[in-house]
């Protein structure tokens, strides 16, 4: 059983060097793994802990099954509408189960929004939803976390 979790974190390491990531050698996100992708990516990893906390309160278990047929997966729920670029990267959707796979992930998506929309409320919404409305609520419950836990940014 160890040489077999062993053998899958090395595979994993292999296929996220390809999206440019270095896995940490822990077993689960801890700070490491939000800090270590926060800063590969340019993204603040406290914003990365609020919306892991925000979609499934840190459960790398979390399957949620979606009104319009996608799913989204572990603690920072990555929706199935990126499974076919992951996969080209050679990441398969059973990796996002594993925590620090899926924080390496979700800083590599939120800086795609970064790059797009800037370091703005409007780049951490767009990781939920590129539509306006969706969008803006979800970027308000990230500000919400972060109020809660006495880190919202000064406006």
């Amino acid at each position: 059983m160890l040489a077999m979790t062993a053998l899958r974190r090395a595979a994993i390491a292999s296929l996220l060097a390809l999206l440019g990531f270095s896995l940490p050698a822990v077993s689960h996100a801890d700070d490491n793994c939000f800090d270590r992708a926060g800063a590969y990516q340019g993204v603040n990893p406290v914003i990365l802990r609020a919306i892991a906390w925000f979609e499934s309160k840190g459960n790398p278990d979390a399957v949620h099954r979606n009104s319009d047929g996608s799913i989204d997966v572990g603690q920072a729920q990555i929706n199935s509408v990126h499974f076919g670029e992951l996969r080209r990267y050679g990441v398969p959707p059973g990796a996002l189960k594993d925590a620090c796979v899926n924080v390496y992930v979700a800083a590599w998506l939120l800086k795609q929004k970064m790059i797009r929309y800037g370091n703005t409320w409007k780049a951490i919404g767009a990781y939920h939803s590129e539509t306006p409305q969706p969008r803006d609520q979800y970027a308000r419950g990230i500000y919400k976390v972060l109020v809660s836990w006495g880190a919202a940014p000064v406006e």
